[in-house]
């Protein structure tokens, strides 16, 4: 009867109905952006939209099984999942089928594919949540700081080596996590710092650039003149991103590929190639901004009808919200996720663990990241690297990832009275 009442009772229920919410609004999109009149009915499993219900069903049981197990298995268990994605990488850089150019997908036949780098976000994030909660471990520490950065680093560089790029960079937002359990706040300047003068360097000349460091550094010695310790900190970061201005464009050319560059040029406005590189993101922004302010109505956008935009179902289904539901139907889909965010903020403050705390900081910066850079993406904001949009975009592995990353939270929500698991 306990059990009962802490699986009926105890979960967070709104949170729920939020990712219902959105995995109705992705089905509904996938089928409308490779809509075929030959297979008008939406459970047609030979179509897009038929094997989406599927994944949502199936989604919906590993939730259920997922808040059916008891919160300190799923805690003790955190090493075991690591270990077991972590090999699974390993397996798909060797069996793995290549699309797209990426070797990420393990082919189970049938024409379902499973892609591991999915699957290593939330245990990813079980893991660092194990080890930051654990006794004496203090993230300001150096120690501490190099381990849960070992643990991130480790599935980053494996899916590198496939290479998903738009993978990699999701766990980048796990700093969030560290900063949340005590990093300073000016590691996160640093970072945006950096990515700051990386673009400058790209956009300007270099010497402008480097005349604009010695000037804001001038101005803070003068400002803060009396403390002599700021000051040589300022001596020592003007020297140091002058030194790093004049090495960005050797990394930039020696460090990327050919088609990684054009892609960022693009996107900063340095290349216009509407009909190579550039044609994905300008025939999304076409569909969004053809939708204006009500969208043409359901299975009615043009672009999506005549498969102007690539790969439509899963990295650039924004654009069909945009296109079919307009900025009205945008603003809804935003709204969704920012509700869902800050409700899922709002549960890891609430928690008693602090192994259930940071996991849910986990969860909150994995599916921010995946929005963000989404969204972005669809609308010519950040280069095309392929990562897809939560709950909404077409993907068995996507869908289940992110179902077991959340219930996983619900679940240890739904015991947060009782002991501390971590």
């Amino acid at each position: 009867m306990n059990n009962q009442r802490s699986f009926f009772f105890n979960v967070d229920w709104l949170t729920v109905l939020i990712y219902l919410a959105l995995c109705t609004i992705g089905w509904f999109n996938i089928r409308a952006a490779v809509f075929d009149e030959a297979h008008p009915d939406i459970i047609d499993l030979s179509t897009e939209y038929g094997k989406q219900f599927i994944f949502i069903v199936t989604a919906l049981v590993l939730g259920s099984v997922v808040l059916l197990l008891e919160s300190r298995f799923i805690a003790a268990l955190a090493p075991a999942f690591y270990v077991v994605t972590v090999l699974l990488l390993l397996l798909v850089l060797v069996i793995g089928r290549n699309v797209g150019g990426n070797q990420a997908w393990i082919d189970l036949g049938g024409g379902f594919r499973l892609q591991p780098s999915e699957f290593a976000k939330f245990a990813t994030c079980l893991l660092l949540a194990r080890y930051l909660s654990s006794t004496n471990v203090k993230v300001t520490e150096l120690k501490s700081f190099l381990i849960a950065g070992g643990i991130i680093f480790l599935p980053m560089l494996l899916i590198k080596l496939q290479p998903d790029d738009g993978s990699t960079l999701v766990f980048c937002s796990l700093i969030f996590v560290l900063y949340r359990e005590g990093l300073s706040v000016y590691f996160l300047v640093f970072i945006g710092l950096v990515a700051t003068l990386f673009v400058l360097a790209l956009l300007y000349n270099v010497w402008f650039v480097v005349a604009g460091i010695v000037v804001a550094g001038l101005l803070l010695l003068l400002l803060f003149r009396r403390s002599r310790q700021f000051s040589v900190g300022v001596l020592i970061a003007t020297v140091a991103c002058v030194a790093f201005v004049f090495v960005v464009k050797p990394l930039y050319f020696d460090g990327l590929k050919k088609h990684q560059r054009a892609r960022i040029d693009e996107v900063l406005g340095l290349n216009h190639d509407k009909r190579g590189v550039g044609y994905n993101q300008n025939q999304s922004k076409i569909a969004i901004g053809s939708g204006r302010v009500w969208g043409k109505g359901y299975l009615q956008g043009t672009q999506t009808k005549y498969s102007f935009v690539p790969a439509q179902s899963t990295d650039f289904i924004f654009c069909t919200v945009g296109e079919e539901w307009g900025f009205a139907g945008s603003v809804t889909v935003l709204g969704l996720y920012l509700f869902l965010l800050l409700r899922i903020i709002h549960i890891a403050e609430r928690q008693r663990s602090p192994f259930s705390r940071i996991y849910g900081y986990g969860v909150a910066s994995i599916i921010f990241c995946h929005v963000i850079i989404n969204i972005a993406m669809a609308i010519g904001y950040m280069p095309v690297i392929g990562i897809p949009l939560p709950f909404i975009s077409y993907g068995g592995s996507s869908l289940w990832s992110f179902t077991i990353l959340l219930f996983i939270l619900l679940k240890l929500d739904s015991n947060r009275m009782g002991m501390n698991y971590a």
